[in-house]
């Protein structure tokens, strides 16, 4: 008996995301990846983010994760306000974007103490366990300290899962 598997790719790749200097209460997209040649059965989502020294995290604790998608690759229709590229966006409230993950940020920031990394979020899962053709994420900050100026440390990242047998 055949037994399948997962298979992932064997290097994670760049989501095109600008998150240096994100303020709180604001959020950033991402520019769209096709899944249209790989054809990926999920996108594993793994975000690293570097609050600015000082301050206190206040408000949320927290940097929420979403993913956006669609199925017109000719003219994509996409919920919110997003457009699919790499741009700050203003989520509605409610938003109608899938909530993927949560950042965790400690009550405190300390020069030693900035960076906090998610674990690995699934994408299919957002969407009843079936890839978009077209998706992204959305970060949002909820910390009340801005992400630090450099792009060094922010991290955002994806590795693709297939089934084999």
């Amino acid at each position: 008996m055949a037994r399948i598997k997962a298979e992932y790719d064997s290097e994670a790749q760049a989501i095109t995301c600008t998150l240096a200097s994100l303020a709180n209460n604001a959020a950033r997209e991402s520019t769209a990846i096709l899944n249209t040649s790989v054809l990926h059965l999920d996108d594993l989502v793994q975000v690293r983010i570097d609050l600015a020294d000082g301050g206190t995290i206040a408000s949320d604790k927290k940097v929420y994760v979403y993913a956006y998608g669609t199925v017109d690759l000719t003219t994509p229709i996409y919920p919110d306000r997003v457009t699919g590229t790499d741009a700050a966006i203003v989520l509605d409230a409610p938003t109608q974007l899938k909530l993927i993950g949560v950042i965790e940020c400690a009550a405190y920031v300390t020069v030693t103490k900035t960076i906090f990394t998610s674990e690995p979020l699934s994408v299919a899962k957002a969407f009843d366990g079936i890839m978009p053709q077209k998706w992204g994420i959305v970060v949002e900050n909820k910390t009340s300290i801005a992400f630090r100026a450099s792009e060094t440390n922010q991290k955002k990242i994806f590795q693709g899962v297939w089934a084999q047998s």
